[in-house]
């Protein structure tokens, strides 16, 4: 029992980004229960809508050094314009590996060798669309923050899209 569920937990949680996550689930997730029960239970509602406040709050503190790690990063390998950059948070979601895949797919011989790259360029794909998942639901929160409109600003919006970027994190730095 040295590898199960508590012990992945005890090791995502030691983590600032596994912490953020559990947190970033709890600010949604309570931002959801305010929206649904404000017209009927105002007690509960108020004390969701707490929640959510001290939720963000945290995650606010538990944030404040991450972004010298990006910085870093940035500073590192800062990409030719600021096009590029951005296309490469995008590029390749889907496509990496697609055609190595087919090729071991195809190919008559099924070793077990081909099957475990096959299961790990398939692994790659989903870490890579999760990423974009995440990155367009960081979007619409983003959006709702600089440019309120009625649409990101929708408390039903903005408890999926936080729910989606913390469970694709969730994802990525759960331990194998």
């Amino acid at each position: 029992m040295a590898n199960d569920t508590l012990d992945k937990l005890v090791i995502f949680l030691a983590k600032r980004d596994g912490i953020d996550k559990l947190v970033k689930t709890f600010q949604y997730v309570s931002k959801l229960l305010h929206w649904h029960a404000e017209a009927a239970h105002p007690g509960l509602a108020h004390r969701a809508k707490q929640w959510e406040i001290a939720s963000g709050l945290s995650r606010k503190a538990f944030r404040s050094g991450r972004f010298l790690t990006g910085l870093n990063a940035v500073r590192r390998n800062p990409g030719p314009n600021l096009t590029f950059q951005i296309l490469s948070v995008l590029a390749n979601a889907g496509e990496m590996g697609l055609e190595e895949e087919k090729k071991l797919f195809g190919s008559k011989e099924k070793s077990g060798e081909a099957e475990k790259r096959i299961g790990k360029i398939r692994g790659e794909r989903i870490m890579r669309l999760m990423a974009v998942a995440a990155n367009l639901a960081d979007l619409v929160i983003g959006v709702a923050d600089i440019e309120p409109n009625p649409f990101c600003n929708h408390p039903v919006t903005l408890g999926i899209s936080g729910l989606v970027s913390a469970w694709a994190g969730w994802y990525r730095n759960w331990p194998l």
